[in-house]
């Protein structure tokens, strides 16, 4: 039995379930994920000199784009095996590694077309985070699992001792609407956060706020009023005083976890990562950001009409 939209729009409840989106939210993202689709397949196959019209061959078993969209919401929400998902689409597991690599770059490519995804570049992100609501921001690290590397020296390198595990890491900017407004690159997870905060040299606008936890002590953007949960010194007690506003801050900190949480609803980024080819592991990152972005706006929007 083949998984397909047509059978899954009667049910609602399991769609949402299946893919992390609403019957109205996938509807809305399919018009930009048809013309990612058509401009994939118009720099992919059409150009000059190909002998064979585009389609001809054999057919392919993700016919609909309703069914393409489903195939890469259902991994990323998922994570299946490969032979597992190729199992639910009537595909091998070598068309199923073929199609995830393909959509997941067509997906991300939506994303854009709506606006969602997060700022990449350091050198953008003043400008990006100047057109926010307010000028109240959360900054946080997350840590992914990955597989245990092969190499020796990438064994060492991605060994997180915070997790006990092997890790990759990035930094997130999240407004107080819990929008992801930056994204960091993908680093090692033994790396502190402050270092990458530093590293990227983020900067801020005047007269921001900026909420972030201990790991980012020490980073302090000029311009920018730093609202941080004060460390226990050695051999001595929190104050009273110390130990309420340590509460205040961190009773306003914890939205960023439940941001965080609502990207982590892509079981992708939650297990341990398989995937190994170049890029990959910070792609799903990105697209994962950009899949809460486009959810929390809908939501947003829907709740605003009411």
């Amino acid at each position: 039995m083949k998984v397909t939209y047509a059978e899954l729009r009667s049910k609602p409840r399991t769609l949402c379930s299946l893919t992390g989106l609403r019957e109205s939210e996938f509807e809305a993202l399919l018009p930009s994920f048809g013309d990612a689709w058509d401009d994939f397949i118009r720099e992919t196959f059409e150009h000059e000199g190909r002998k064979r019209a585009v389609g001809a061959g054999r057919k392919a078993h993700l016919k609909g784009l309703e069914d393409k969209l489903l195939f890469i919401l259902m991994y990323f929400r998922l994570y299946p095996t490969q032979e597992v998902q190729g199992f639910l689409f009537s595909l091998s597991q070598a068309q199923a590694n073929q199609w995830i690599h393909r959509l997941t770059g067509v997906l991300n490519q939506a994303l854009g077309y709506e606006r969602q995804l997060p700022e990449r570049e350091p050198v953008n992100l003043e400008t990006v985070l100047q057109n926010c609501p307010s000028l109240e921001f959360m900054l946080d690290g997350t840590e992914r699992r990955i597989n245990r590397p092969q190499d020796k020296a990438d064994r060492k390198q991605y060994y997180s001792g915070k997790k006990k595990a092997h890790t990759v890491k990035n930094l997130v900017i999240h407004d107080r609407q819990g929008k992801v407004r930056y994204l960091s690159d993908t680093y090692e997870g033994k790396k502190h956060d402050k270092k990458i905060a530093e590293e990227e040299d983020l900067q801020f606008p005047d007269g921001s706020t900026l909420w972030q936890d201990t790991g980012s002590q020490g980073f302090a953007p000029a311009g920018v009023t730093i609202q941080q949960p004060k460390k226990k010194p050695r051999q001595r007690s929190l104050s009273m005083i110390e130990k309420m506003n340590n509460q205040s801050i961190s009773s306003i900190r914890v939205e960023v976890e439940h941001h965080i949480g609502g990207i982590k609803r892509c079981q992708i980024l939650v297990q341990p990562f398989r995937n190994w080819l170049d890029h990959f592991v910070d792609d799903v990152m990105e697209t994962a950001c950009g899949l809460h972005n486009f959810r929390l706006t809908h939501r947003q929007k829907q709740g605003n009409a009411a």
